[in-house]
């Protein structure tokens, strides 16, 4: 494929919006308005599914799609679209779900999103209870056995807290990256950046430009999630430390959308602007965390990201397509309206 061709088939959309997470055998990619996932099955063969997202928070409250506001809600969709996402590609695993490529969400795929918003709402519990509970209760324990100073100085502590926050969440990442699975999901996290790298730069989707291109990218989760744990180090510190460990837990807390819009914009603007020196400079340390969570892929882990970025482009622009006849067809109809009206 050529680079004409390559621009011609995203003709109208915003590279910039397209994005991806790997999944159990397989890679999750997201456009503005569709999803789609490809797995490989146990049999060696590729399957994908695709369909059309919308966020139900965007419905109701439109207003958190403002800037600094709207990270919040990256948030909050990344988390249910990747359990989605997620739950097929297990499926596709046990043999349970080969289903091709569909547009339409059905009754029962909305059943399925009640099991998965629940999952959401246990993650969220889980992470709080162990990144925020955790680190202020480890805190607590090294003051009483006299291996940290500053008793009654509220900002080390409160620093001691995140401090011990990044320590758990890398050093997770570290062990859990020992396990095969684990591995090769990191293998396939490096196959869909490559893909997206390969798009941004506006070279032919194929194998060969693919494996070129760089694991590494600046809109990655792994570095929004290092400037979240950056920022809320930083923030976290000038905050008062109550006594009573759930208000202290609360205060914390009440702080995560502040920070999530925050990281959010500016990872936004590295993705932008990410080859401005100014900008590589201050994201280094965040992309360097992706070494973490990205491994060299192979061929076939590659040929699946970009089936997977492939089918979320034509979903994309059938959505668009399909969006542009239905304006003409609401103008015609308009017009026609108006000129039989007496």
């Amino acid at each position: 494929m050529t680079n004409e061709a390559n621009s011609q088939i995203t003709d109208g959309m915003n590279v910039q919006q397209f994005g991806g997470q790997a999944v159990i055998e397989g890679v999750m990619m997201r456009s503005a308005h569709c999803v789609s996932v490809s797995c490989r099955t146990p049999q060696g063969t590729i399957v994908t599914r695709s369909e059309r997202i919308e966020s139900s928070l965007m419905r109701y409250l439109g207003w958190l799609n403002w800037p600094f506001a709207r990270g919040t809600l990256a948030l909050l969709d990344a988390m249910v679209l990747g359990s989605r996402a997620l739950n097929y590609a297990s499926r596709v695993q046990i043999g349970a779900d080969t289903t091709g490529a569909v547009t339409d969400r059905t009754s029962s795929s909305q059943l399925k999103d009640i099991a998965v918003g629940g999952t959401v709402v246990l993650s969220l519990v889980l992470g709080l209870l162990i990144f925020k509970v955790l680190p202020t209760v480890f805190t607590t324990l090294l003051v009483s056995q006299g291996l940290l100073p500053g008793k009654h100085d509220p900002h080390l502590l409160n620093l001691s807290d995140g401090v011990i926050r990044m320590v758990m969440f890398f050093g997770y990442i570290i062990v859990v990256s020992q396990m095969d699975q684990i591995r090769r999901v990191f293998m396939y996290h490096g196959a869909e950046h490559k893909a997206i790298n390969t798009l941004e730069a506006g070279r032919p989707l194929s194998m060969d430009e693919a494996r070129n291109s760089s694991r590494i990218h600046p809109r990655c989760g792994t570095s929004f999630i290092f400037i979240v744990l950056l920022l809320d180090l930083l923030l976290i510190t000038v905050l008062p430390r109550p006594q009573s460990l759930l208000l202290r837990i609360a205060l914390q807390i009440s702080v995560i959308p502040v920070v999530a819009g925050i990281a959010y914009e500016a990872i936004k603007a590295a993705g932008k602007y990410r080859r401005h020196p100014l900008v590589t400079a201050v994201f280094a340390p965040g992309m360097a965390t992706q070494y973490l969570t990205t491994r060299e892929p192979d061929p076939d882990q590659i040929e699946v990201a970009l089936t997977a970025l492939h089918a979320v482009i034509a979903a994309e622009k059938e959505y668009q397509d399909q969006t542009r006849k239905s304006a003409i067809n609401d103008v015609t109809t308009g017009a026609a309206a108006v000129s039989s009206a007496p």
